[in-house]
């Protein structure tokens, strides 16, 4: 197996760093506090490439691989975990499921221009009683003519009060169950289109969210993403690849934590000496830098597992649950080397615990990645 990356790649990763660096790390504890959606860095992702890394170029992307885009995730959000979560929603959220089940002409209107940064996209199952069981889906789309009348609510919509347009679902044959679902390409300016103030949160708090109502909201029937019946497909398979996203946003997370911690431990001294040089603390950084390694791996052979178009649901929950578990260990690991420091707001340990925990929820929860998981090694 090579473990060796591309030119490409540590090309990728190097801008990331660096872009990290100069424009994310100064500012995510400002936004963090003041609920900021962060404009500028938005846009500069725009700028670079960073919101179609795995969309062909013909379609206004970047044209690279998945493992670039896992790479880009982890060090993005290694500078601010908020925005490594708008990019991961735009990439894998909307962009991935317009390009592998879009029409040619719905690409053209609904993933050129949202690859190339200048609209954003969001992502509509979430509802109050529809969850983690994502079939349990109540809005209601009912066909008229050559169109669909849509009716009802979505919540925890991540970019939704920022979203240009939304890859909703919605029931159309509740007889039907899961098989009822439909997916529809629907901008956010039709009538009817309600959305609510951007949620309070506990972490990634400059990645706005919010509550959306539909009210007698009209959609060609030719925005029908997919086929009608199909959306519990469209929703599942993108989710696999949001999983990649999400287990890097967490590992970027986690390696925040953790060199912020090695460097704390290396200027506090406590009985005369740096505490990294009590073996207490060399344990705790010696796991953290084990476990993300870990995840790490895992995270990139699911990367590479969908470039080869391999099934990856399994390796994409794995990725997933780890990272997410290991980025909330190694961030309250992180807080507890910064002793007192760590819980006050002058330092950014206690942002990082609050900005992983999220990680193991939204996208399916552990929970869920486990029921996964065991499906999977119980097929045979």
């Amino acid at each position: 197996m090579n473990f060796e990356l591309t030119e490409v790649q540590r090309d990728i990763q190097k801008t990331c760093r660096e872009f990290a660096l100069k424009e994310l790390i100064p500012n995510a504890r400002k936004w963090d506090e003041a609920h900021a959606w962060p404009e500028s860095a938005v846009k500069k992702l725009a700028e670079l490439g960073l919101l179609g890394v795995a969309v062909p170029e013909q379609y206004g992307g970047a044209g690279l691989d998945n493992v670039c885009y896992a790479l880009a995730i982890e060090e993005i959000s290694r500078g601010c975990g908020s925005t490594g979560v708008i990019m991961s929603v735009n990439n894998s959220l909307y962009c991935d499921p317009v390009m592998k089940f879009g029409t040619e002409a719905q690409k053209q209107e609904f993933l050129v221009p949202f690859a190339r940064g200048e609209k954003l996209g969001c992502f509509g199952l979430t509802e109050p009683e529809a969850g983690s069981d994502a079939a349990a889906q109540q809005t209601v789309a009912v066909r008229k003519g050559d169109e669909y009348i849509i009716n009802g609510s979505k919540n925890w919509i991540t970019v939704g009060p920022k979203a240009d347009a939304i890859v909703l679902f919605t029931m159309t044959d509740k007889s039907k169950g899961n098989k009822g679902i439909t997916a529809f390409l629907v901008p956010t300016s039709t009538p009817g289109f309600n959305r609510q103030p951007p949620d309070k949160k506990m972490g990634i708090n400059g990645a706005w969210s919010c509550t959306i109502y539909l009210e007698d909201v009209k959609v060609p029937a030719k925005n029908i993403l997919g086929k009608e019946g199909e959306g519990f497909k469209v929703a599942m398979s993108t989710l696999d690849g949001g999983r990649i996203g999400i287990a890097a946003q967490a590992l970027g997370i986690g390696r925040a934590a953790y060199e912020e911690a090695l460097r704390y431990s290396g200027e506090r001294k406590t009985f005369g000496k740096p505490i990294r040089d009590h073996q207490a603390i060399q344990f705790m950084l010696a796991d953290m830098a084990t476990e993300l390694d870990a995840a790490r791996l895992l995270t990139l052979r699911a990367a590479l597992m969908k470039d080869k178009g391999e099934r990856h649901s399994q390796q994409s929950s794995m990725a997933k649950l780890f990272a997410s578990e290991v980025a909330s260990r190694v961030a309250n690991k992180a807080l507890q080397v910064h002793g007192g420091m760590g819980y006050s707001k002058e330092m950014d340990a206690e942002r990082h615990v609050r900005d992983a925990r999220i990680t193991e929820i939204y996208e399916g929860t552990s929970e869920i990645q486990r029921i996964v998981i065991s499906a999977n090694l119980l097929k045979d």
